[in-house]
């Protein structure tokens, strides 16, 4: 059986990827991405194929070796990917981007990276849940998307954090996720020298070494502990002075502390956007510190909040920049909960979680492969229909605003409309069928999740 090529409309879209790989890798991956984009459900290679009508192709494995075999770089595609969604999304201003982990819950003998961590979906304060699977660290630009009325999470950069145990088997010192963090933010700073860069992450990034690390190069904001240790800048040392330098000056009053105290002025603002409703009125208060422990400073604007209605409790937050807006830390900060919407929507709709493969170099593809693919629907996105993406709606529930099943969808309807697709070119063998049903087929194949 001759395999098909894939369709042109995938092929002009993937255009500025296919100097990064071989003719054949190239040829192969077109036919997996679009087998990936089309099949519901599990995303795996043989129901990538078996969407297209490939199964009856004798060469499969050669689909098989583009993940586990083929040469792919990674960091070129990644970085090609980021400034094709900074043209289209933020082609000026500052680039927010947002880190964070997912684990990837798998289970099998041969996935030698996995390990055993605290599960943030079903944990809680009081009741702790560990997961068996792999641990992913990804970078996501924050971004504003036009047709869709909100800011969305468009991962370009996703690494494996491999366990402790996986560590110590091979031999390789154990990173920790701010080690990661710090080379990949570094890296992507490397790649935007003329933008300013601003990175949102939770309370898991808030150390001081990595800030340190990181001050120099971009603007970290995260979460602050509200006992942390703050201090005045050094004063300046006089002359004739004997012994070292001080290294910090006098203690500030903890933000716990500023809480509780009553002569403490807030000011009141409105934050739109906060953690997915439109607008919500908070108080805060904000000053520059030293942030100090024997051995390890970083200099902070942090930054107090608290609810005006009392429905959630005092947060502490900080900058690494000293001359940010306090309200502007806190409206980049929000962003972040376009974070969480994106791993969920990549389980439902792309099929993370769901694939088969075994080899290491495989498992280090595929989940960043179907990550990127979440940016990349949305990229296209604007291509299909012009942007005009229509949600889909129901008499019992009203949708103001698309989603990403809705992008997904397009773009689907794009691929299957595609002339390239057609295999029956011999006009004996089309059946005529009513219209409506006609649209009802191709609602039902671009909808499943």
């Amino acid at each position: 059986m001759t395999q098909p090529a894939a369709p042109a409309i995938l092929a002009h879209w993937l255009a500025p990827f296919e100097t990064l790989f071989t003719r054949p890798t190239w040829q192969n991956l077109l036919v997996l991405l679009a087998g990936t984009i089309l099949a519901p459900g599990r995303r795996t290679v043989t129901a990538a194929l078996s969407i297209l009508d490939l199964r009856e192709v004798t060469r499969f494995t050669n689909f098989h070796r583009v993940l586990n075999r083929n040469r792919w770089p990674t960091h070129a595609a990644a970085k090609h990917l980021l400034h094709l969604l900074l043209r289209a999304f933020v082609p000026s201003g500052p680039v927010i981007v947002g880190i964070d982990e997912t684990i990837e819950r798998r289970w099998g003998p041969k996935i030698k990276a996995r390990g055993i961590y605290r599960d943030p979906v079903r944990s809680s304060r009081g009741h702790f849940v560990k997961a068996s699977g792999l641990r992913w660290i990804s970078l996501m630009l924050l971004a504003p998307i036009p047709w869709a009325g909100g800011v969305w999470a468009l991962p370009f950069l996703t690494t494996l954090a491999p366990s402790e145990r996986f560590a110590h088997e091979q031999g390789r010192r154990h990173k920790k996720l701010t080690d990661w963090a710090r080379q990949l933010l570094i890296l992507v700073a490397r790649w935007l020298p003329e933008r300013q860069l601003i990175a949102v992450a939770d309370s898991s990034y808030a150390a001081i070494e990595l800030l340190a690390a990181l001050c120099d190069r971009l603007t970290l904001i995260t979460r602050l502990r509200l006992d942390a240790r703050l201090f005045d800048p050094p004063p300046p040392r006089r002359s004739g002075t004997m012994g070292r330098p001080r290294v910090s000056g006098a203690r500030q009053p903890t933000l716990a502390e500023r809480l509780a105290d009553p002569k403490t002025r807030w000011r009141r603002v409105t934050v739109a956007g906060w953690y997915g409703r439109t607008e919500r009125p908070i108080e805060l208060i904000s000053g520059t510190a030293l942030w100090y422990h024997p051995g390890k400073r970083v200099p902070i604007r942090w930054l107090v909040v608290r609810d005006v209605a009392g429905e959630f409790e005092p947060q502490g937050f900080l900058c690494t920049d000293q001359e940010a807006d306090p309200l502007e830390m806190l409206r980049w900060f929000v962003r972040r909960w376009s974070v969480e919407v994106t791993f969920a929507e990549v389980r439902r709709h792309l099929g993370v979680e769901s694939q088969r493969q075994w080899s290491d170099r495989a498992i280090a593809r595929t989940t960043p492969a179907l990550l990127g693919l979440f940016s990349l629907v949305t990229l296209w996105s604007e291509d299909v229909l012009d942007g005009g993406i229509l949600p889909r709606r129901a008499a019992w529930y009203p949708k103001p605003q698309p989603t990403f099943s809705d992008a997904l969808a397009a773009v689907r309807y794009r691929l299957w409309t595609s002339a390239t697709l057609s295999t029956s070119p011999d006009p004996g063998e089309i059946a005529k069928i009513p219209r409506e049903l006609l649209k009802r087929l191709t609602q039902a194949a671009c909808f499943p999740a």
